[in-house]
């Protein structure tokens, strides 16, 4: 049985996810925001043995959870990043940016990929690159349970902003028509923020998309 556990962390409230196959207890956690010894103790108390981190991309408020959580796991897991958002990770997210100072974490040894397959115990996921929020933002797409973690590219009734560095409004629509509008209407989309909507929910509804004949 697949199973996720939704937390929601951080000064801007940034969605958190602990995804398990729950036969074999095989877990991996998504965007680790913020308050990382919450997500292990959820995970430990399921007796499931958290695998590897994955990260959408290396904005701070996704991130600065992973210090706190591999602190509290006896194997740490190694953290995954596309190669393209390893420079904004070595700026700590752009956390100072905004006055915050975090520790960032474990450096992150899996360099993901477009195209790259990744397990969940038997699920299987696909990386899907959407530069646009981020030079390396990444989605991770499991067509087998119809459900995308789609971090900040899109969310229900809006689209990532564009203003950091890095940001690209064009390149940003751009991933959605060609990573998120090809996808099945039926997908879910669990975003880095706000509630989890559909593929078709957006196409028919996102005022960003619907404005640019989307």
């Amino acid at each position: 049985m697949f199973e996720i556990i939704t937390f929601t962390l951080g000064p801007v409230e940034t969605n958190t996810y602990l995804v398990a196959d729950t036969q074999n207890g095989e877990a991996i956690v998504i965007d680790p925001a913020w308050d990382g010894e919450q997500i292990a103790l959820a995970a430990g108390k399921r007796g499931w043995q958290i695998r590897q981190i994955w990260l959408t991309h290396a904005h701070f408020d996704h991130l600065a959870g992973a210090a706190g959580l591999v602190e509290h796991i006896q194997t740490p897991p190694p953290v995954g990043l596309h190669e393209d958002d390893l420079p904004l990770w070595s700026m700590r997210g752009g956390a100072e940016l905004f006055g915050i100072h975090i520790d960032p974490g474990p450096r992150p040894q899996l360099k993901f990929e477009a195209g790259q397959k990744l397990l969940v115990g038997k699920v299987s996921f696909e990386i899907r690159h959407a530069p646009g929020h981020t030079r390396g933002h990444v989605i991770f797409y499991a067509q087998e349970e119809s459900l995308a973690f789609c971090g900040d590219v899109i969310f229900a009734g809006g689209i990532g902003r564009t203003d950091l560095p890095g940001g690209d409004f064009g390149q940003l629509m751009e991933s959605i028509r060609s990573q998120v509008l090809s996808l099945p209407d039926e997908t879910r989309l669990l975003s880095g923020h706000g509630p989890e909507t559909t593929v078709g929910e957006e196409r028919r509804f996102n005022p960003f998309l619907t404005d640019l004949g989307f």
